[in-house]
């Protein structure tokens, strides 16, 4: 038996859904809300609750993320909508696929709704689609919450759910905020900018039903240099012991039976830092097999690393004093 927490990001039209939700070695599921349709949702969401039974459902809204509503088909350049207006000093480049592809934003129009780029970007960018505007300058001038999110909000009110996680959450009042709507629920504030890093740092107080998750799919792409991601990783367990690290996790066993020597390196640091919860990202739970080799990774180099750290509590004289029987102190 090991001492962490592992969630998984499913979705109930997944094939292997059913049976993980009633694995014993998930502590939870993260629903992400990202591409729904509001339409079906209602009856997927039911389902996911019912085969999930007492196990704990995390309903994962937007919030301030910035996601593409629509993708202009009629010109030779990239032309987007987004679910937010924005403000941004242009020309300025703009990140997709998580870091991975990007194009040069020209001008915005219609209120800060539509972007006008330079060309466009090497993959095709779908609706539905997060990216990144990382200059400086740039502001989301809309609402915490679009009128799609308030209407998925309340759907999941009205089914039952009792757990949240906000993404992009940055500030106090927008906690506030979200509590007028779901109450005494529990929230999940996920970091994944640097004014969430500032927040967590100088502002964050640790209360009931209020807990932090360092969201590397968007955080590792939105620090300044890419190697702060590993104090950002530590400020956030400071500020609350008990936060979940997501994303980014064990990705080498998505296609490998074996996983990588820096993945496990990288678990073995996480667990030294003291990260007791662990949730795995989208593309990694998109198959059973591959999610399946990640918990038992995980729970692996766990419980290895619980029998180390119990050592650890010995100075070296006392644990060889320990190791031969001669030593009984706490």
């Amino acid at each position: 038996m090991t001492d962490v927490q592992i969630l998984a990001t499913l979705w109930p039209t997944m094939s292997h859904y059913s049976q993980f939700a009633k694995d014993p070695r998930l502590a939870g599921i993260r629903l992400n809300t990202a591409m729904t349709d509001p339409v079906e949702l209602p009856g997927l969401l039911d389902k996911a609750l019912n085969l999930a039974g007492s196990k704990p459902v995390y309903f994962d809204v937007k919030g301030r993320q910035l996601r593409v509503t629509y993708v202009d088909p009629r010109t030779d350049r990239l032309e987007i909508r987004l679910n937010h207006p924005v403000y941004v000093k242009t020309p300025t480049p703009v990140l997709f696929k998580a870091g991975a592809d990007g194009a040069y934003l020209k001008r915005i129009e219609d209120d800060g709704y539509k972007l006008v780029f330079h060309g466009g970007p090497n993959y095709t960018l779908l609706k539905g689609e997060s990216l990144h505007i990382r200059d400086p300058s740039f502001r989301n001038l809309g609402k915490l919450f679009t009128e799609e999110q308030l209407q998925y909000l309340d759907i999941a009110k009205r089914a039952g759910v009792t757990r949240y996680m906000l993404s992009y959450a940055d500030n106090t009042a927008d906690i506030d905020e979200f509590r007028t709507i779901v109450g005494d629920s529990e929230i999940t504030a996920k970091i994944e900018n640097l004014r969430g890093l500032e927040w967590v740092k100088d502002g964050y107080v640790k209360t009931p039903n209020l807990g932090l998750l360092c969201a590397r799919g968007d955080l590792f792409v939105e620090v300044e240099r890419p190697h702060e991601i590993s104090n950002a990783t530590k400020d956030i367990i400071k500020a609350d012991p008990d936060a979940i690290l997501g994303s980014r996790l064990l990705l080498s066993v998505t296609n490998e039976a074996v996983p990588s020597c820096s993945d496990l390196s990288e678990v073995e640091w996480l667990l030294d830092k003291g990260y007791r919860r662990f949730m795995f990202c989208d593309g990694l739970c998109l198959k059973g097999e591959p999610l399946d080799r990640a918990i038992n990774v995980l729970r692996a180099v766990a419980a290895d690393h619980r029998l180390e750290s119990v050592a650890q509590q010995y100075n070296p004289i006392q644990r060889l004093m320990r190791s031969v029987g001669l030593y009984a102190g706490k």
